[in-house]
């Protein structure tokens, strides 16, 4: 009779292992579910963000580019400070000049606007600056590119 009580006890205490061996694999699950969902919430969230933010810089370019072309027209220490000011302020939330004097024609983060004489594929001249907002092209540079003849 006891060798039976014994067998009972440890059927049950086997019984009572895979129990809880399979809610501590659920319970694991589900955190792991839990952790997944937290990083998809804060990457869904940032997206919204940087979209909310790449809106905003947009419009604001257009601004930093009329005080820009201010700067050139009218000397005045003042007004560049201001300028400068802006320009911390944007290349401090991810904002980066396209690069495109001088350089080879990339239909990624330029737009030819004409062609000129000159080294083919090259660009010419700039005609409006082109931003990259965190390494996303925001707005395309407008160039002049040469067509080849010199």
């Amino acid at each position: 009779m006891a060798k039976k009580k014994a067998k009972k006890k440890l059927k049950k205490d086997q019984d009572f292992q895979k129990e809880l061996n399979r809610l501590e694999e659920q319970l694991k699950r589900a955190l792991a579910d839990y952790d997944n969902l937290e990083k998809r919430i804060n990457r869904e969230k940032n997206n919204w963000i940087n979209s909310a933010n790449e809106a905003l810089i947009d419009k604001l370019l257009f601004v930093f580019d009329d005080l820009e072309r201010a700067c050139q027209n009218i000397s005045n220490p003042g007004l560049s400070m201001v300028r400068d000011q802006f320009w911390k302020i944007l290349s401090n939330e991810g904002v980066e000049k396209i690069d495109s004097q001088g350089k080879n024609f990339n239909a990624q983060t330029m737009d030819a606007q004409e062609l000129v004489p000159g080294e083919k594929e090259k660009v010419i001249e700039e005609i409006s600056p082109g931003y990259l907002y965190q390494g996303k092209c925001l707005r395309l540079a407008k160039v002049k590119i040469g067509q080849g003849k010199k």
